[in-house]
């Protein structure tokens, strides 16, 4: 079918490419515009690199508020606050304690579970395009913990459980055949088989969009920083010109603020602040992905050694690289595997959350020409290309069984 209507797309990771690729097979023009050149170092370049469909239960939790104040103090622990951020997060910290509830940690893990179930199928779809040479690993991902906090671990297990999440629980043997080389202070863990790692997240980036660029797709390096409208069509200005399109989504990440404030609509996206380090020539020590939940962080075998990855910040978009962080995962990674070498490329890039922790999918408030695909916070790399799937079904005007109005930017009005 040849609806060739025009699509313009703001943000080129792994959202926007697919979105675009799905917006290809629709039939209609995408251009995808980005101020950097698609791999570079953001997001989609630096993340843990899991294809996690198991992970429903998301930071809002009942458990977490009891947490807080030992995570914050505790140096090897996954929570830091940027100080002079607090005050502007105090909108955003009291509508997450309202979503902290057991109702609301229910709503937001069936409606993360909704989607997540259909994530990895959503990316065969397109890997079946692509040469993928060994860039993806089905090794499962292992979660480990020690005997504190047993409580947590259940809850996670049970809401798992009551979703219908497959979930393996594996014993200290187990985890010792599965990962040999970790030093022996787990208690227990779980193993999700089905799950999937990357060895390189950028190169796969990369493919997805050369297969953009050959589905004649254009690629514009520009910064959006406003859009205008001519009768309902949306329009792009840059200095130089003018770009005109029937429809557009904005899949920015954390930066999708500052458009939908110009918009006029507020929604609450705020960042969290991850990191990465390198071990190289590490990846050995590891077969698969292991994360540790008492100090939420995870090391990933990859092309570029072990990468260490994690912890949560608030600290917004500003701020500078956090030592006390690196510091951190450094710790951490040695306290998993004992002696490393020197670690390399230090990493800040920024997770794009909403206070209920469900993505923004769908159409904006006040323009019906105008989409949405941002917010998916730690789970962005596994989402994109259901999430893709999903907003360019909507364009489309196609019907769906599933049930998207969680999703929709309309719950913060």
């Amino acid at each position: 079918m040849s609806n060739k209507l025009r699509i313009g797309i703001v943000g080129a990771g792994i959202q926007g490419v697919s979105n675009a690729l799905f917006l290809q097979k629709k039939g209609f023009e995408v251009t995808l515009f980005d101020r950097e050149e698609p791999g570079s170092h953001v997001a989609s370049y630096g993340n843990a690199g899991h294809f996690s469909p198991y992970a429903s239960l998301s930071l809002n939790r009942t458990d977490i508020l009891a947490d807080v104040p030992a995570m914050l103090l505790s140096s090897t622990g996954p929570l830091a606050l940027k100080w002079n951020y607090v005050p502007k997060m105090i909108p955003w910290f009291i509508k997450f304690i309202m979503n902290t509830s057991k109702n609301k940690m229910m709503h937001t893990a069936k409606y993360m579970h909704q989607i997540l179930n259909l994530a990895l199928p959503a990316y065969d779809e397109l890997f079946d395009e692509i040469d993928l040479e060994g860039l993806v690993e089905s090794k499962g991902i292992l979660y480990i913990w020690n005997d504190q906090d047993l409580k947590s671990r259940e809850l996670e297990i049970k809401v798992r459980e009551e979703l219908g999440v497959k979930q393996q629980l594996v014993s200290k043997k187990e985890i010792h055949d599965l990962e040999p080389k970790i030093k022996p202070f787990y208690h227990a863990g779980v193993y999700y088989p089905y799950a999937r790692h990357a060895r390189n997240p950028r190169k796969i980036l990369l493919k997805l969009f050369e297969l953009f660029l050959k589905k004649n797709g254009k690629f514009e390096k520009k910064n959006i920083k406003n859009i205008e409208f001519k009768n309902e069509k949306p329009i792009f200005k840059t200095v130089l010109r003018e770009y005109e399109f029937d429809k557009i989504v904005i899949t920015c990440g954390a930066f999708s603020k500052k458009l939908t404030d110009n918009l006029g609509e507020s929604i609450p996206l705020d960042t969290e602040r991850g990191y990465h380090v390198h071990f190289k020539n590490c990846d050995n020590l590891l077969s698969r992905p292991v994360i540790f939940s008492n100090r939420g962080f995870g090391i990933t075998p990859m092309e570029q050694g072990l990468r260490v990855v994690g912890t949560v910040e608030f600290g917004g978009l500003e701020n500078p690289l956090s030592k006390s962080r690196i510091k951190n995962l450094i710790n951490n990674a040695k306290y998993m595997l004992g002696d490393l070498p020197e670690h390399e490329d230090e990493w800040l890039g920024f997770r794009p959350t909403l206070p209920d922790f469900l993505p923004v999918m769908g159409p904006s408030k006040n323009y019906k020409n105008v989409f949405y695909c941002f917010g998916h916070h730690h789970l962005g790399w596994t989402l994109g290309p259901i999430s893709g799937k999903i907003v360019s079904g909507m364009i489309a005007k196609e019907n769906t069984n599933l049930n998207l109005d969680p999703y929709s930017s309309v719950r913060f009005s």
